[in-house]
């Protein structure tokens, strides 16, 4: 990637529409993008922002606003944060001033564990995201949503998703059938060439990705969607190989496993004997040999090697204090470290493993479902049955790779429902840095 000259370099900026509680947001201020305006309806969710702004989002404060054509703050301002219906926004103010839109619009109407109505649904937002790209016609847009859009009952729909974001412009009015509106989307995409500049055009490119391999210690399964405005020359062939090429692997993590003093262990000094023999008696039989570093895993996040960078080790939980609400992270400072009585296993629901990534992080419908944030324990002897344990906010947060900073509003269940919709902050990094990079490139 090449590098700007000095005089021409500045700050780039970015609007987060569906904002959550701040992993997608947390990843893009990370990745250099200075904040121009929040958006999130959640009242719950909006309150994590405002805690949390100034140590995870590189803002003065997050100022709430009922502006609905809101214009961008100048540099050292709050950023404004609307608190309700993105549709109800005027967002052309913004135009010409915003270098990535990002996103993740509400993925109930697609998840498997919500009712799949898909476009019908009146939760789908992706109509709201083509209207802030007519109204702001920003560089890039990040967009982040479940895998079951790959579903084959939204295969067309979805192919509809990515040839409305590549032509917002072609605006559909309400009379139309969607359907119909993607057949004349379909025979314009049809007749542009890979050299098409077009302004009111975007390139779009379609990622699945498995969390777990970008360096989240976690296993979630999800689709991003990057596009890139026709007329800056990005090089999306270079983008998607990049982006598609997978850093982190199973593989790797069984290696470093497989001797008794490889190098997960030493990193794990403290595991018992026949905790390891245990793990590595249930190692696959063949494992290949890649370039890839290992996946990282909850025991990992625990320990504070979940990310890049060295967190301290989370407060040990006192088993002989399970049945109490007991506040394990109070003596360090670190909030959310609570414990929660009553765990057990649900029938169809397997308890996540130490020493593998954690499972995908749900938000529920009605809340997080029980089973799904319970831990398997070490066994304390050999040969003994395993303790189980509700995972904590913290160690939640830790495995979407949420900075420790990071204040969840609410309730237990609501803030483990705010976890549960978020993007992972290091998966949310990688591609906004790789969209930072990408226009760099292009001499942008």
């Amino acid at each position: 990637m090449v590098d700007l000259p000095e005089e021409t370099k500045k700050p780039r900026t970015s609007v987060e529409l569906f904002a959550g509680g701040g992993g997608l947001a947390m990843a893009v201020h990370q990745a250099g993008f200075r904040p121009l305006l929040f958006n999130e309806f959640n009242n719950r969710a909006c309150e994590t922002l405002i805690a949390s702004a100034r140590k995870t989002l590189g803002v003065d404060g997050l100022e709430r606003t009922e502006e609905k054509n809101p214009k961008p703050p100048q540099p050292g301002q709050p950023a404004p944060l609307y608190p309700g219906d993105v549709r109800d926004l005027d967002l052309s103010a913004l135009q010409g001033e915003v270098d990535v839109l990002a996103g993740g619009p509400p993925c109930q109407p697609f998840s498997a564990g919500g009712a799949a109505k898909g476009d019908e649904d009146k939760r789908n937002m992706f109509p709201a995201m083509f209207k802030a790209v007519r109204e702001m016609r920003p560089k890039a847009v990040i967009c982040e949503n479940v895998r079951g859009l790959l579903r084959p009952s939204f295969a067309e729909y979805f192919q509809y998703i990515q040839n409305e974001l590549s032509l917002p412009f072609e605006k559909r009015v309400d009379e139309v059938r969607w359907q119909d509106h993607n057949a004349h989307l379909t025979r314009i995409l049809d007749q542009l060439s890979d050299e098409d500049s077009d302004p009111d055009h975007y390139k779009v490119v379609m990622v699945r990705v498995n969390a777990a391999n970008y360096g989240v210690p976690q296993v979630r399964n999800r689709v991003v969607i990057v596009a890139f405005r026709a007329d800056l020359g990005v090089d999306i062939d270079a983008f998607e190989k990049y982006v598609k090429t997978e850093r982190f692997s199973a593989d790797a993590l069984f290696r470093s496993m497989r001797d008794e003093d490889g190098p997960y262990w030493k990193r794990h000094s403290d595991v018992e004997d026949h905790v390891r023999e245990r793990v590595r008696k249930h190692l696959p039989k063949v494992i290949k040999e890649d370039d890839c570093q290992p996946w990282r895993t909850l025991r990992d996040a625990i320990q504070g090697y979940g990310t890049d960078v060295k967190l301290p080790a989370l407060p040990p939980v006192d088993l002989d204090r399970l049945h109490e609400k007991f506040d394990f992270g109070r003596d360090i400072d670190v909030v959310g470290h609570i414990g929660w009585p009553g765990a057990r296993i649900y029938k169809g629901h397997t308890p996540n493993e130490l020493d593998r990534p954690a499972k995908t992080v749900k938000a529920g419908v009605h809340g997080v479902p029980g089973g799904e944030s319970v831990m398997r324990l070490d066994e304390r002897v050999p040969d003994a049955s395993a303790p189980f344990r509700y995972m904590t906010v913290r160690e939640t947060a830790r495995v979407m790779t949420f900075p420790d900073e990071w204040h969840g509003s609410g309730p237990r269940g609501e803030q483990m429902r705010q976890l549960g919709n978020a993007v992972p902050v290091v998966l949310g990094e990688f591609f906004a840095k790789a969209v930072a990079d990408a226009l760099s490139a292009a001499g942008h």
